[in-house]
């Protein structure tokens, strides 16, 4: 199917080839992947959980998708040439199942990416925690279901 593009060692072109010929280590790629992990769970979720409420919106659901959204962008300038930019396990597997990225690396990613996560989740529950109206049985950061749900 892809025949006719010339093969950089065991990937295609397309792959972004000059980092696989000269790949940087991995502590960096992973360190990348903590650090946009991070990023993404402190953007993404931290204005959902601090700036958005229900059934006051703050930012809006908008707001949400946007802060999202735009991490991923930020990341992907940031580390895409460093790291792939995965920034979650799930597109590290497919990337691996789909044999665009080397089975022997995915632990390293997947270790940083879940790092990242829950170092990232903690700061907004810091901030939060500084409020005299916080309470954290009170929903934070969950959307619930049936009688516990927001909406």
């Amino acid at each position: 199917m892809l025949g006719f593009f010339p093969k950089v060692g065991p990937f295609r072109f397309g792959s972004i080839p000059e980092i696989r010929e000269f790949p940087m280590p991995i502590g960096k790629r992973a360190a990348a992947e903590f650090f946009g992990t991070f990023w993404l769970v402190f953007g993404g979720c931290g204005s959902a959980v601090l700036a958005a409420g229900f059934p006051s919106l703050g930012i809006g659901f908008a707001g949400v998708s946007l802060a999202f959204g735009l991490t991923v962008l930020t990341m992907a300038f940031a580390i895409g040439h460093i790291s792939g930019c995965h920034l979650n396990p799930a597109v590290s597997v497919g990337l691996v199942a789909g044999k665009r990225f080397p089975a022997s690396e995915l632990p390293h990613y997947i270790m940083a990416q879940v790092a990242g996560a829950f170092v990232a989740a903690g700061v907004p529950y810091f901030i939060a925690s500084g409020s005299a109206t916080f309470d954290v049985h009170a929903g934070f950061a969950s959307n619930g279901y049936g009688a516990h749900s927001p909406g």
